[in-house]
């Protein structure tokens, strides 16, 4: 554990972690200098708790050995004492040997899928600060010194760079269509606090971090941060950052249909366990309406002529109603347990704090 810090701390160590070894930590604390997107500033301009936290870069990675390099190189320039992990998933270029050469810090991840990468790295990496970025250089590392500025500054668990040429540059034609989509079903369901859920550049507090409980095994691992969030009412911001093309020969991984189909399985999961009452009661409120449409004919013909003449109508509405019935209560038992559980959660999460040093007393 001892050689792993050790390692860690140097910043441009080359380690190849694998699966069971030791959890490393982020680096030690140093002037960090940073910039904006328009100017180069200082980290003492951007705020004075810069120089003294640990920040640690996630980049998780799958075959980005073209433009791995350069992000960490453009992260390096940025926050030059901060730690570069790169957490490969199962390349199969030479993603893992490229970002080693480039002062990273690689481990490996076996289990396949952004969700599992992202649940792997939150739980072996200690730090203060944590960038999560993509690898396929289409976010700007040139704000992450504006985004820790702002997190610290203002005591915010997650700043969320919000991808401003998101639907110019979604590189498929059915991409920009599918955020606004998800994101407007987000904000029906879950709040207005994020207008671009599906952004992976973010940085987090060690507090959401060590409180996240990371389920989703693929891409929806970036809406159930989101919802994280929204749920425990945790204080965020969105800072608006440009977001380019893919490196020219670099192919995007995410699958439009599939992955969609995925993203909006787990918005419903995460909608049903958060907020049982709601969505069995629309269930109910649903069946309560199937039953009154094959009912009404029936309860009509009745008032006429005193007789129900489709009996099995008349047991398939009862049925229906009963269904109705038993979803409601379902709802509202389930809401009892989704606040018991919510109150297990926040208190949880109150129980780390913003950073590593005061954790330690």
């Amino acid at each position: 554990m001892s050689s792993i810090r050790s390692e860690a701390m140097q910043v441009t160590g080359h380690a190849d972690l694998q699966v069971g070894e030791a959890r490393p930590t982020a680096a030690a604390s140093h002037p960090v200098t940073s910039t904006t997107s328009t100017t180069s500033t200082s980290s003492d301009t951007l705020s004075p708790a810069l120089n003294t936290v640990e920040i640690a870069v996630l980049i998780p990675c799958y075959n980005e050995a073209l433009s791995i390099a350069q992000v960490i190189r453009d992260f390096r320039s940025v926050l030059p004492h901060a730690t570069i992990y790169v957490y490969d998933n199962r390349s199969t270029d030479d993603t893992s040997a490229v970002a080693r050469a480039a002062g990273a810090i690689v481990c490996l991840e076996p289990w396949p899928g952004k969700g599992n990468v992202v649940r792997r790295m939150f739980a072996d990496i200690d730090a203060d600060v944590y960038i999560m970025a993509d690898g396929d250089g289409t976010y700007d590392p040139s704000v992450a010194g504006g985004m820790i500025a702002r997190l610290l500054d203002e005591h915010l668990d997650m700043v969320v760079g919000t991808r401003r040429n998101v639907y110019a540059n979604a590189h498929r034609a059915g991409h920009g269509f599918g955020n606004q989509l998800f994101n407007g079903i987000y904000r029906s369901l879950f709040g207005p606090l994020f207008t671009d859920i599906f952004s992976g550049y973010r940085v987090f507090s060690r507090r959401f971090v060590k409180s996240f409980p990371a389920i989703s095994s693929g891409f929806e691992i970036e809406t159930e941060m989101s919802v994280h969030a929204s749920q425990l009412r945790m204080p965020i911001a969105e800072i608006q950052t440009d977001y380019g093309a893919r490196q020219e020969g670099s192919v995007s991984k995410l699958r439009t249909f599939h992955d969609a189909f995925r993203i909006l399985r787990t918005i419903a999961m995460l909608f049903k366990e958060i907020q049982p009452a709601r969505f069995y009661g629309v269930i109910a409120l649903l069946l309560m309406l199937m039953a009154g449409l094959l009912g009404f004919p029936l309860v009509e013909t009745y008032m006429q002529t005193g007789l129900v003449p489709r009996i099995p109508t008349a047991i398939l509405v009862t049925g229906i109603i009963l269904l109705a019935g038993v979803a409601f209560g379902a709802g509202l038992v389930l809401d009892s347990v989704a606040r018991g559980r919510l109150e297990m959660k926040r208190m949880q999460y109150l129980g780390y704090s913003l950073g590593r040093a005061r954790d330690k007393h």
